[in-house]
């Protein structure tokens, strides 16, 4: 184990630590949360698809936007996104069934050179 110097330091190395905890736990929870949503056959969103075929969530919502822009999606649903406060607002999302999405990953690169290995890892992986 390592010696800190002051009481200060240990401190702040337990946070760092519970913080790195905490991310990996959220991101293990939303992949298994996607999984089993991909799992029931229906259309889902895009970033469902993404986080549930391997990429991490916040990736996942940085790209999704772009992902299914210009794509037709296979049905809609509207859900609530919440505002300031208390306050929500009722917004239309666009589902994708998994041969929707698995054309467009195969076609989808980012500029971003490591998203863009990323998404090829993940339509190599979706093609096998």
């Amino acid at each position: 184990m390592q010696k800190f110097a002051t009481r200060r330091e240990r401190r702040a190395q337990r946070r760092a630590l519970r913080a790195t905890l905490r991310r990996r736990t959220n991101t293990h929870r939303a992949a298994n949360k996607a999984r089993r949503t991909l799992a029931t056959g229906t259309p889902q969103t895009a970033k469902t698809h993404l986080i549930g075929r391997g990429l991490d969530p916040a990736t996942a919502k940085r790209f999704a936007g772009a992902f299914s822009r210009g794509v037709q999606p296979t049905a809609t649903a509207e859900t609530a996104v919440k505002l300031k406060g208390r306050a929500r607002k009722t917004v239309a999302v666009k589902l994708y069934d998994t041969a929707t999405f698995a054309a467009r990953l195969a076609a989808y690169r980012p500029k971003d050179a490591t998203a863009a290995a990323a998404f090829a890892r993940l339509a190599l992986e979706v093609a096998a």
